[in-house]
């Protein structure tokens, strides 16, 4: 499968079984996964068989995919994810933005800038109507790229932790993004 989206420093591709060391090496940094499991290692058996097939599964509405591995364009070096994938498995309307990147990426504008890339393909070539996202309201760092991103806050909910985690107590946050509020924008 070729490159879904490029932009001037990314690269977005499709998932591979190949992908398995960078998602393994992703998944177990504390840091990275402090706001999604408070931390804890992944194994690489939950890599090969849970985390890596939901990756790569395509979705009918567009016939492909709704994660995309995040690549720096010059030096092809594996800077994580981004989900860009639809709520309803027929429907484009609405889809939920997310991003997952390693460390050595945080601060650099990746985030924004495939996130941007990515809401403007939805709304100009996949028929997407809203775009959401989610974090933990403690998230700061997450919700300052939702809003450079575009979206605009909605609401404060309170998830359902399997097992809290620090900052779980303040809820989450939801933001979105509807085509008709975009057009205004550009």
């Amino acid at each position: 499968m070729s490159n879904f989206l490029e932009t001037d420093r990314l690269v977005l591709r499709a998932f591979a079984a190949a992908d398995t060391d960078h998602l393994f090496a992703l998944d177990n940094d504390p840091e990275v996964m402090r706001f999604i499991n408070g931390g804890r290692p992944t194994s690489r058996e939950a890599i090969e068989t849970r985390v890596l097939p939901r990756l790569v599964h395509d979705y009918p509405c567009w016939g492909t995919r709704g994660y995309w591995a995040a690549q720096e364009k010059t030096t092809g070096t594996f800077l994580g994810w981004f989900e860009f994938r639809p709520l309803q498995e027929r429907s484009p309307a609405v889809v939920e933005l997310g991003y997952r990147l390693n460390q050595a990426a945080w601060g650099r504008g990746y985030a924004t800038e495939g996130s941007r890339a990515l809401i403007h393909k939805g709304f100009t070539d996949m028929e997407v109507e809203r775009v959401t996202a989610n974090t933990m309201a403690v998230n700061t760092r997450s919700r300052r790229v939702m809003e450079k991103s575009g979206l605009s806050f909605v609401r404060n909910f309170t998830g359902d932790w399997p097992e809290a985690i620090e900052g779980s107590e303040h809820g989450e946050v939801e933001y979105e993004l509807t085509r008709t509020a975009w057009e205004h924008l550009h």
